[in-house]
């Protein structure tokens, strides 16, 4: 006997529209209506023809479609058509089918005009020759896929890869002309006796200029102007006056956070006051690059190790500005590279003297990455032989730490599939602690 196949089942008078559609409606009736109110609700993302035929198919089988079925397909129909229509059955409207083609994947109406306006690269690309040409080589502005990437789905379910090779802008200090700096110190002097926040909005305007005028040269000019040296109730004035949410200027956007933010976090040695993060978190989730080239690099690279209102700002940030798969491509970028070089973050020359080169793991740095694990971040298997690799080292430095003993806590069981290969080490390591959770490590190791 022949087996059966799918053309066998469906007759072949059938239009190849029902072929289609079958399966949807072989779902349970309150299945397919969610399924269609869905794509009601996100009809923009799909293809405007192909939700017609869909419509039409379901409600052209009048006998044994549902009644809320129905009335979501008629939803559907009437949001897709070009004109609000009740269905009519009898009329033909297959005329109606042509002018839906091509819309979904056409260039949009604002893209045309850009690129008929400029002389273009090319007809999608509107960036004259000249601007592709005023390019600087060594800054890299590209999406912030570049920076971080989603995760990749495997056997492993590993996330992917960072290309750790990207440099961002050399910052040391570029000299100024002289009427540049003399315009610097009075702005300086003027930050220094600020009196009300209307002079605030004055003077930020005034910087604001500054550094439009020497774009190439902010960071050496806001050097100059010290603005970390503002009370931390002008920092939001400061912040909304300097940063546009609108604006993708990368490196400009980059030095104003690394002027104002950066300095402040670095030397804090009690929590940060609420002011200074309040203002701080809106900006570095709008512009969550530059936030982790300009601020969380360097924070994390602090020379002395971090603290812990370092490790409690750092972790804020992470939490409400990143997206868990880019905190994993940081975490990846900061473990797997032997040495972070000094032109892949951005720092205040008058402060690179508390930025290092490698981490200094310390109790609060595991208690970061602990906060890391707790948000849903998944590592790669790369970072997490780079943990296990400190882990062994630190093992010995806080055997009785509890910080470090919720840290193995919290890895081994945010991580026990990646642990495996891991698990002599690990128990070794664990071995060395003396702390109350050290039996319940060794347990959870065990099960792994």
């Amino acid at each position: 006997m022949q087996p059966t196949t799918h053309a066998d089942v469906i007759n072949s008078s059938s239009s190849s529209s029902k072929q289609r559609f079958m399966w949807l409606q072989t779902l349970p009736d309150i299945v397919q209506a969610r399924i269609i109110s869905f794509l009601t609700y996100d009809h923009a993302k799909f293809n405007k023809q192909d939700l017609t035929k869909l419509a039409r198919d379901v409600l052209s089988n009048s006998t044994s479609v549902d009644y809320w079925v129905k009335k979501a397909a008629q939803q559907l129909l009437d949001v897709v058509s070009d004109s609000n229509y009740k269905w009519v059955t009898s009329l033909n409207l297959d005329s109606e089918e042509e002018t839906l083609e091509g819309d979904f994947g056409g260039v949009p109406e604002w893209l045309k005009n850009v690129a008929s306006e400029s002389d273009s690269v090319l007809p999608w690309l509107p960036v004259s020759v000249d601007e592709l040409n005023l390019r600087e080589p060594n800054v890299t502005c590209e999406d912030d896929d570049d920076l971080m990437e989603d995760v990749e789905e495997g056997k492993n379910g590993s996330l992917g890869t960072v290309d750790t090779q990207k440099k961002l802008v050399h910052h040391e200090v570029v000299p100024v002309d002289h009427e540049t700096e003399e315009t610097a110190a009075c702005l300086k002097t003027r930050l220094l006796n600020m009196e009300s926040s209307l002079k605030a909005a004055e003077l930020v305007d005034d910087i604001h200029k500054l550094c439009l005028k020497t774009k190439k040269d902010s960071l050496t000019v806001l050097n100059l102007i010290e603005p970390w040296n503002a009370n931390d109730e002008i920092v939001p004035v400061l912040l909304s006056g300097l940063l546009d949410e609108k604006e993708d200027d990368f490196i400009l956007t980059s030095n104003i956070l690394c002027s104002i933010l950066l300095p402040k976090f670095l030397v804090l040695e009690k929590p940060a006051s609420r002011v200074l993060l309040t203002a701080a978190i809106p900006y570095c989730k709008v512009h969550h690059k530059a936030a982790v080239y300009a601020v969380l690099f360097p924070l994390i690279l602090h020379k002395d190790g971090i603290n812990n209102p370092i490790c409690d700002v750092i972790t804020r940030i992470i939490k409400e500005c990143l997206h868990p798969a880019h905190a994993s491509a940081f975490c990846q970028k900061l473990l797997c590279e032997r040495e972070v070089d000094e032109n892949e973050y951005i720092c205040i020359p008058s402060y690179q003297h508390l930025v290092s080169k490698n981490m200094v793991w310390t109790e609060p740095l595991f208690n970061l990455f602990q906060n890391i694990l707790n948000h849903n971040v998944h590592l790669t298997q790369d970072s997490v032989d780079q943990l296990v690799f400190h882990v062994q080292e630190a093992s010995r430095r806080f055997p009785a730490s509890l910080k470090f003993a919720n840290f193995l806590l919290c890895f081994v069981s945010k991580c026990a599939p990646l642990l495996k290969v891991h698990k002599v080490a690990l128990s070794e390591a664990v071995g060395n602690t003396s702390s109350f959770l050290t039996k319940s490590i060794l347990s959870k190791l065990d099960s792994i």
